[in-house]
C-alpha cells in the first residue's frame, strides 16, 4: 500500500535534503536563488486555474508549498523564522483581519469586509500616511498589476477621476504627450510610453477589467489569428517571410472573421 504523506513529511524531506549528506543542489540554495522558482511556481499555478486543470493544479500547488517549506528551511538554519513562525504568522493574520468572523464586528457585504481589512492592515502595520501605504506596495509585482494597485489605494482617499470618462481623456492627452516626444530630438519617448500605460490601467479599473487578464487574452487572440494565418499561408504553398505585407494582412482579415465565429 503507498504511503500516505503528510504535512510533517514534506517538512523532514526538505529538511534531509538540505543536511550535511543530503541533495548537493537542495543545500546550497538560497532565498535569492530560489526567487525566480518561487515566480514560475506561483505563475505555472495561475495557468492550471486558467485551463481549469485540477488535476495540474492540485500539483502546482503542491510546487508552491514546497517553496513555503524550502524558504522557511532555509532561514531556520539561519537562526531565523521557521516554518512554526510563518505558520503562527498568517494564523494572527487572518484571524485579526476577519475581526466579522473572530470578533464582535458586523459586515453585510464582501465590500465591506475589504474596507476593514485594508483598514486593519493600515493600523497593523503602522501605515500614518497614504503615501506609505502606496509604497507598500511591492516592487516585485507585474507592473500592470502594481500599478492597478496603487492606483486603488490612492482612490481610496479620494484622490480619483469622477468616472470612467475623465481617465479616458487623460489617455487621450498621454497618447499626444508621446507624439510631441517622439517628434522632439530628446524627447521622454520611454516616459510618455509609461505614463500611457498607467492612464490605460486606469480606465480598466474603472471598467471593472484586470489589465493583466486583458493584456493576457489580447497576446492568445494575436496567436490564434498569426496561427491562422501562417496555416493559409502554408495551405497555398507559401512562407510567410516571402509574403508582402499586403498579403499578410488580407489573411489577418480573414483571420478575424472566421476566428470570431468560434466564440
Amino acid at each position: 500500500m503507498q504511503k500516505k504523506y503528510t504535512f510533517d513529511d514534506l517538512r523532514d524531506i526538505i529538511e534531509q535534503l538540505r543536511s550535511e549528506n543530503g541533495c548537493p543542489w537542495d543545500k546550497v540554495q538560497t532565498h535569492e536563488s530560489l526567487r525566480a522558482d518561487m515566480l514560475e511556481e506561483a505563475y505555472e499555478a495561475v495557468d492550471a486555474i486558467d485551463k481549469g486543470d485540477m488535476d495540474n493544479l492540485k500539483e502546482e500547488l503542491g510546487d508552491v508549498l514546497m517553496q513555503v517549506v524550502f524558504h522557511s528551511s532555509i532561514e531556520a538554519q539561519k537562526g531565523g523564522f521557521t516554518l512554526d513562525d510563518v505558520i503562527q504568522g498568517i494564523c494572527e493574520k487572518m484571524v485579526y483581519r476577519h475581526p466579522h468572523v473572530f470578533g464582535e464586528i458586523s459586515v453585510d457585504t464582501a465590500e465591506q469586509v475589504l474596507v476593514n481589512w485594508e483598514a486593519l492592515k493600515k493600523k497593523e502595520k503602522h501605515m500614518q500616511t497614504q503615501t506609505y501605504v502606496l509604497k507598500s506596495v511591492p516592487d516585485a509585482l507585474p507592473a500592470l498589476t502594481r500599478a492597478r494597485k496603487v492606483q486603488k489605494k490612492a482612490a481610496d482617499v479620494g484622490f480619483d477621476f469622477y468616472e470612467a470618462g475623465g481617465a479616458m481623456e487623460k489617455v487621450a492627452e498621454e497618447i499626444r504627450e508621446l507624439q510631441e516626444a517622439v517628434e522632439q530630438p530628446n524627447g521622454n519617448i520611454e516616459e510618455e510610453f509609461g505614463d500611457i500605460l498607467f492612464a490605460l490601467v486606469n480606465v480598466a479599473r474603472f471598467l471593472k477589467i484586470n489589465p493583466e487578464f486583458a493584456l493576457t487574452k489580447a497576446t492568445k487572440k494575436f496567436i490564434n489569428r498569426f496561427e491562422y494565418v501562417e496555416n493559409s499561408a502554408l495551405s497555398e504553398g507559401k512562407q510567410l517571410s516571402t509574403m508582402t505585407l499586403e498579403e499578410m494582412d488580407l489573411l489577418w482579415d480573414q483571420a478575424k472573421i472566421a476566428l470570431s465565429k468560434k466564440f
